[in-house]
């Protein structure tokens, strides 16, 4: 593991397991709690640790001796020579026990396998608690940008009907041309086409928000907020090495890999003989519903079994056992080199954001300067049009790609969060 985080910050604050806080927007904090309480990807997450769980226990049981019993009564007719017979009654209880000693470690190892996997499928619902989260916050943010995004172009298409009439009143004095007119009126058309992808983009947002909350898209909204008026909340990545223990995802792939070793070790322990001790005990009677006057028989077995011959289906188990276990092992180090490119990818995504969101508002700035003057200039008769639609397109695109780096800002705040694993920590075994 690398010492430290190539572009990490200094000075920042901790992460905390409800990071979503940090964004300092009540409406977010209420969604993913409801997205944690209903979400149908969670629950089913929830149900496979349950899964887990019982195939722990099932797998247990084998640990142990099993006991059974039974009771029978029955009545016979029996006519050998065709002349006469008699009937043979009899009624029987009897109690059988049997265990397998785990002298290789088989059974054992079964059950560190299935432990294994339950761990596994604990640390699988911790990542997809982190996923359910991440996506809320990013859909809620990307209907708050939409919004504002809308809310530009509407506000850009009020400006760009305001200058056509401008040019209107000039062409009705013979001041402006036919031309111009006609490249206004494109202006305007233009700026009244962007606004319908916009509203169609919000409402397929907060559809998709809503089945991240588990609930039916039709009637589902948000109040939102103002985009500016969200937190961008700056965290400290720590150590590259405690990513070991603070992504779920990673604590995964390591409980695979575990499990793979207690695979290796029962498929080995299959090629050694089994020893089966077995004991019964009974009581016997020649009545019929009745054990009276009854005979008692007790008896133990011990049994060894060793497969002689198999074609080689035993060895050729425990050799793809372990060809799994290699597997493994190479993908629980690709996950970490992964892991360590995500948090690497979403600090540079962060500085290079929070740079460009300044450059962009000073360029928002500007072009708000140069429409009025040229607004002002084209009235004055001091410009031609020409120069006006140059500068409302410049405005236009400003304020869209400023709404847009804003956006990027706090998706790459999520996105470091997920990248760190959320403020989860591995419970300690």
């Amino acid at each position: 593991m690398p010492p430290r985080f190539a572009e990490a910050p200094a000075g920042l604050d901790a992460l905390q397991p409800d990071w979503w806080n940090s964004f300092a927007a009540p409406e977010l904090a209420a969604l993913v709690e409801q997205a944690l309480a209903g979400s149908s990807d969670l629950a089913i997450a929830a149900e496979r640790v349950r899964q887990a769980e019982l195939a722990v226990r099932i797998a247990g049981t084998s640990l142990f001796p099993s006991l059974s019993g039974g009771a029978s009564t029955a009545e016979r007719y029996i006519d050998p020579s065709g002349t006469g017979g008699a009937s043979a009654r009899s009624s029987g209880v009897s109690l059988s026990a049997s265990y397998e000693v785990d002298l290789w470690g088989r059974l054992a190892a079964t059950v560190d396998s299935a432990q294994a996997s339950l761990a596994g499928s604990r640390y699988d619902l911790q990542t997809v608690r982190l996923s359910v989260s991440s996506a809320v916050a990013n859909a809620y943010f990307q209907v708050l940008a939409l919004r504002v995004r809308r809310a530009i172009a509407q506000e850009n298409l009020a400006i760009a009907e305001r200058v056509f009439r401008i040019v209107q009143a000039r062409y009705d004095n013979g001041a402006a041309s036919a031309l111009d007119l006609s490249r206004q009126r494109t202006t305007v058309l233009s700026q009244r086409a962007t606004i319908e992808p916009l509203q169609v983009q919000e409402r397929q947002t907060l559809a998709a928000l809503a089945l991240l909350l588990g609930r039916a898209p039709q009637g589902f909204s948000v109040a939102g907020m103002a985009l500016d008026a969200l937190a961008v909340p700056a965290v400290a990545p720590g150590l590259p090495s405690d990513l070991l223990l603070r992504r779920p995802d990673l604590a995964s792939a390591e409980a695979a890999l575990q499990q793979a070793d207690a695979n290796v070790a029962v498929a080995r322990a299959a090629l050694l003989p089994s020893i089966q001790l077995s004991g019964s005990t009974g009581l016997a009677s020649s009545a019929l519903l009745s054990l009276a006057n009854p005979s008692f028989s007790v008896g133990l077995t011990a049994s060894v079994a060793q497969t002689l011959f198999d074609s080689g289906r035993l060895r050729n188990q425990v050799l793809q056992s372990e060809s799994q276990r290699r597997v493994l092992v190479e993908s629980y180090r690709a996950s970490i080199h992964r892991a360590l490119k995500e948090v690497e990818d979403s600090l540079s995504n962060i500085a290079r954001n929070r740079s460009q969101e300044q450059s962009q508002r000073a360029i928002r700035d500007e072009a708000q300067r140069a429409l009025a003057l040229a607004e002002l200039r084209y009235r004055e008769g001091v410009e031609d049009l020409l120069s006006t639609l140059d500068a409302q397109r410049t405005l236009f695109l400003a304020q869209d790609s400023l709404a847009q780096q804003r956006l990027a800002r706090l998706t790459a705040a999520v996105d470091l969060y997920k990248a760190l694993g959320g403020g989860w920590v591995r419970p300690a075994s």
